[in-house]
């Protein structure tokens, strides 16, 4: 399924990315992840880019008119709808004729895992050209910081509140990516906003596969994770490090794994320095510790 020709996509560096700002002058709070991974992944794209949100964060903070912050082609769709309104704008640009562009949806975790996931399936199932990319904050924040799919156990939301009886979320993270994987798409990538080289590189990559593909990125949320705005970046590179969230590609019909630390920095720092992990027991922070090693070990095993 895959299509792309190696040796022909230029590398993207912060040398020669473009200084032209393609989404600016939005009103996401300070320091949101999700409207850094926009940024980013519009200045790899470029100008000739449809692009198409749901119901969510940077539709919330992109469209408000009159100081409306795409200077490229962008829509705002239906929650469940961004990956069949995408389609439809790849297909509508295909018969018209045009050359040169490149069809983009971006949604949340909620979007993507839950409410949009039935679209995206299809849409894959499909393979309609069109690059998805999901910033994932770990729950519905634009709506009151709501459990999403993807929100880790233990999480403190308005949905799941932490006590004495429950620890917040009782259930653990799906495992999208893998999820997505499962649909034989031409390609899927994980990343994350604290490794920003890394997802560039993949941006780059997706934008000259035909076909669908999929980035599932990492995107800080100081608002409802509880945490300085200053530190966006680095919490979520901490994820990382700590094997908490991972780098990995599908493509091919073979999954890779972009970085494996030969040892993990702390979870335990990782997860205290945000308020929504605070309250926290050691118990519930070896529960989280246990379910990321035995996760590794099955990855490490089977896709090294």
């Amino acid at each position: 399924m895959s299509n792309t020709e190696p040796l022909a996509i230029k590398r993207v560096t912060p040398k020669n990315i473009t200084d032209k700002e393609l989404f600016y002058g939005h009103k996401a709070c300070a320091g949101c992840g999700g409207s850094l991974a926009v940024r980013l992944a519009l200045k790899v794209l470029g100008e000739r880019t449809f692009s198409a949100f749901p119901a969510g964060c940077m539709a919330a903070v992109g469209f408000i008119y009159p100081q409306m912050a795409f200077k490229n082609n962008s829509i705002i769709t239906t929650f469940p709808g961004v990956a069949s309104m995408a389609a439809g704008i790849a297909a509508g640009a295909k018969a018209l004729g045009l050359e040169d562009y490149k069809t983009v949806a971006f949604a949340g975790d909620g979007g993507t895992a839950d409410i949009g996931f039935q679209a995206l399936s299809g849409m894959i199932d499909r393979n309609d050209d069109v690059m998805y990319i999901c910033y994932d904050n770990e729950a519905y924040m634009n709506t009151g910081i709501q459990k999403s799919g993807l929100t880790p156990y233990g999480t403190k939301t308005t949905t799941t509140p932490a006590g004495t009886n429950l620890p917040g979320s009782v259930t653990h993270k799906k495992n999208l990516f893998e999820i997505i994987a499962a649909h034989d798409i031409a390609y899927a990538a994980t990343a994350s906003i604290g490794y920003p080289q890394d997802f560039i590189n993949k941006v780059n990559k997706a934008k000259h596969i035909k076909g669908t593909t999929f980035i599932h990125v990492y995107a800080s949320c100081p608002t409802g994770w509880g945490t300085p705005t200053h530190t966006a970046v680095e919490i979520a590179k901490e994820a990382v490090d700590c094997g908490l969230f991972y780098l990995a590609e599908y493509e091919d019909g073979e999954f890779k794994l972009n970085k494996n630390p030969k040892e993990f920095a702390s979870a335990d720092e990782y997860l205290k320095k945000q308020g929504r992990f605070r309250h926290l027991t050691d118990e519930d922070i070896k529960l989280v510790t246990d379910q990321r090693d035995k996760k590794w070990e099955r990855m490490r095993k089977q896709w090294l």
